[in-house]
């Protein structure tokens, strides 16, 4: 199992868990999840339910991994798998993303 904390805005909003099966959890941490004033990551992840659960990467992070020739760069240089999705996202959405979120493993 592999865990990343996931911000919004610098601010703790929740936790995505690679489980050992390869499925993956998001799930929005309780005082993020019952404040009102606090937005949804994502339109895909609405604070509707607290806690998500899918057999891929959720789209909304998988949109924040690089294609294609710089993909392959960036696995080749950093050692890991074209095709460990979360690997990639620990990796590259820690320091700086385009949006709001970054990525920070546990």
């Amino acid at each position: 199992m592999r865990q990343a904390i996931v911000l919004f805005k610098d601010k703790e909003a929740g936790l995505l868990t690679q489980n050992d099966n390869g499925s993956y959890v998001f799930k929005y941490n309780d005082d993020w999840f019952v404040n009102k004033d606090k937005s949804s990551i994502s339109l895909t992840l609405p604070k509707l339910i607290q806690e998500y659960k899918s057999d891929n990467l959720f789209p909304f992070f998988y949109n924040m991994l690089p294609e294609g020739t710089n993909k392959l760069r960036l696995c080749k240089s950093m050692k890991i798998d074209v095709d460990d999705y979360f690997g990639l996202l620990i990796n590259i959405a820690k320091i700086d993303t385009i949006g709001a979120i970054r990525v920070i493993k546990i």
